[in-house]
């Protein structure tokens, strides 16, 4: 195990690390692919050093997860959040709910599912409400431990929440960082309201912050060298945060707040989202066997952001348009809808 001093928190039943290791780059090539072996030894590679909990099994990343965790010496600490997304209009029945569960315990192998993320497409239809009480029934004959959401906007987290009762949702994943600061406005009243934590994607905008970028010009989308996540962060960056020119700026700042830490671009973004109270673990994807980071991830924690520090990027998100992305781009999860 990594000698770096860790942080954990309480997600339903379980304590996890406040940093997880997300998977969704194993869902397509786009990312790059490297061979099944490479990625479990990425795997076990990230949960020796204490990086445990890992998330967003899409597709064959459930199977090779299962698999993982089956082989796993210790695997009894490790946590895995899988998802079942309703994209498309369907009546939830308790058959419906019970096979979408079956079919995640049989991907990965399991009697019961650690934490599942729910993500329902279309809020002009409230079946969202019945399909979570047929989860609450599995949870209740031992299929689930918790039961979280997935890109759930403030309004319907806090109905649903309402609706279910308290401890029944343990979390909401959503996007937060420096540049998309959406959860400020009304999530974060809401996680406090009925004691959840956010679990957040997109905290280093596809890698854009982070020492790489400080000092270069604006890539081209369309050159074939961003990822899907970069190119989606890109227009995030320069259509509805700013520019290309401010976020220069923004990262100089981080850079010098960096300097003073002895810490990268990287590490203090995250920093910056961890040290919101309604935030339980950040999310960081791994390009598993291609490009991953446990190390440089690590030393997230032994330091705290200053008051200096702080306002110094406040400074910068007060020249951004950061404050109205909630009313251009919709609460959080809008983009996906």
């Amino acid at each position: 195990m990594s000698s770096t001093p860790r942080e954990t928190f309480q997600l339903g039943p379980f304590v996890t690390p406040r940093i997880w290791t997300g998977l969704w780059q194993l869902s397509s090539n786009a990312w790059g692919s490297a061979s099944v072996s490479k990625v479990r030894r990425g795997m076990l590679r990230h949960a020796e050093m204490g990086y445990t909990a890992f998330a967003d099994h899409y597709g064959s990343a459930e199977i090779i997860f299962g698999q993982f965790r089956q082989a796993f010496s210790n695997r009894e600490q490790i946590v895995g959040a899988t998802k079942w997304c309703v994209f498309k209009q369907v009546t939830p029945t308790r058959d419906l709910v019970r096979a979408a569960v079956q079919e995640r315990l049989e991907r990965l192998g399991v009697e019961r599912v650690d934490l599942l993320q729910f993500h329902w497409q279309d809020y002009s239809d409230d079946g969202y409400i019945t399909a979570l009480n047929y989860m609450m029934d599995l949870k209740s004959e031992g299929l689930i431990s918790a039961i979280g959401l997935c890109n759930f906007d403030a309004i319907r987290t806090d109905e649903i929440c309402t609706v279910l009762g308290p401890g029944v949702i343990v979390s909401n994943q959503v996007q937060f960082s420096v540049i998309d600061t959406r959860p400020l406005h009304g999530m974060a009243d809401v996680c406090s309201k009925h004691g959840i934590k956010l679990l957040t994607y997109g905290t280093l905008c596809g890698g854009f912050l982070s020492d790489k970028w400080l000092g270069c010009s604006e890539p081209d989308p369309y050159s074939g060298h961003l990822t899907p996540s970069q190119r989606k962060y890109l227009d995030m960056i320069v259509k509805a945060w700013g520019s290309w020119e401010l976020f220069q700026s923004l990262l100089l700042v981080l850079r010098k707040i960096g300097d003073r830490h002895r810490r990268s671009i990287a590490n203090v973004a995250t920093r910056w989202v961890l040290d919101h109270s309604f935030v339980g673990a950040v999310i960081i994807g791994a390009r598993l066997g291609i490009s991953e980071h446990p190390d440089e991830n690590g030393k997230v924690f032994g330091f705290r952001l200053s008051n200096e520090d702080r306002l110094s990027i406040e400074a910068i998100l007060d020249r951004s348009r950061g404050r109205t992305i909630i009313s251009t781009i919709g609460d959080c999860g809008a983009e996906y809808r």
